[in-house]
């Protein structure tokens, strides 16, 4: 098949051109709860358009066999805020399917460390803290506080973590960690896929206090200078094995990879199952069933 071909097939997800339609002509799949406009999601959109207008435009489609009316897809809270301003129109993206889906499910939320560059750019060009502020419909403190975000924290640990959810608090946390410790630390959220601050804190406390930045342990309540000292010990043996097993999972999945590919042929040879059948019953149900989760995963 030609390239020329192979772009015919390719069917666009829009129309080329974004439309500004009065908003009487867009039908609702759904109404406004006045629970979701008290919500501070709803607020910080409304804050958003109030201060620099529709950055995102809402997804419509047409309606079929008319041609001035179009169904909303993805934008409720958008719309109705611009209703509740007094606008006519919007300009939205016309899809070219009613896939009868929330495009919102289709992206990524923005990691806390790709905020933090955002603010640092919008502050590099002029715009005023108390205008994001504003904008994000968040305190001014935040704002403060997400700009300063990587301050204490070591580049490869940013690197790490730019495209993972991680809440601010952890990133406190981590501040109190020399850069080695904070890769170990990031390294360790990463490999459990566990970001949270009390995950995090927990990580700290067990932390030796050599890796500390502070030449003075913080108290942690609850907790004993012995029991920390057993916590340093185990944290230390579980890092140790932790390693050990990172060095050697990467053959061990390979194996396990080819093993599981072999068992899937043979259990497709006929012969081979009708043997297995007569003289081998067990081990042919345990081929099947580690088959069967190969697929299922």
């Amino acid at each position: 098949m030609s390239r020329a071909n192979r772009w015919r097939k390719i069917k666009l997800a829009f129309e080329p051109t974004s439309l500004r339609i009065p908003l009487g002509e867009i039908e609702l799949l759904r109404t406004m709860p006045e629970s979701t406009r008290k919500s501070p999601k709803y607020g910080q959109i409304a804050a958003s358009i109030r201060e620099v207008g529709i950055i995102e435009p809402p997804v419509v489609v047409r309606v079929a066999g008319e041609a001035e009316r179009y169904r909303l897809l993805d934008g409720h809270i958008r719309i109705d805020v611009l209703k509740a301003r007094g606008d006519d129109d919007v300009v939205c993206l016309v899809a070219t399917d009613d896939e009868a889906i929330t495009y919102n499910k289709r992206i990524s939320r923005m990691a806390i460390v790709q905020e933090h560059k955002m603010i640092l750019k919008a502050l590099e060009k002029g715009v005023s803290e108390e205008r994001l502020a504003r904008a994000l419909n968040v305190n001014i403190s935040s704002i403060r506080s997400k700009r300063r975000l990587l301050d204490g924290i070591c580049d490869e640990v940013a690197k790490l973590l730019q495209d993972r959810m991680v809440p601010l608090n952890t990133f406190r946390e981590m501040k109190k960690l020399r850069p080695m410790r904070q890769i170990e630390v990031a390294e360790t959220m990463m490999a459990m896929n566990r970001f949270s601050w009390t995950y995090a804190k927990s990580l700290v406390a067990a932390t030796p206090q050599h890796l500390l930045t502070s030449e003075k342990r913080k108290a942690v309540r609850g907790l004993s200078d012995e029991q920390i000292e057993h916590m340093e010990r185990e944290a230390t043996n579980i890092d140790r094995e932790f390693r050990m097993i990172e060095q050697s999972y990467g053959m061990d999945h390979l194996d396990l990879v080819l093993a599981t590919g072999y068992l899937a042929r043979l259990t497709e040879n006929v012969r081979v199952v009708h043997h297995l059948a007569r003289h081998h019953p067990e081990l042919l149900a345990e081929f099947q069933r580690i088959v069967q989760l190969r697929e299922a995963a």
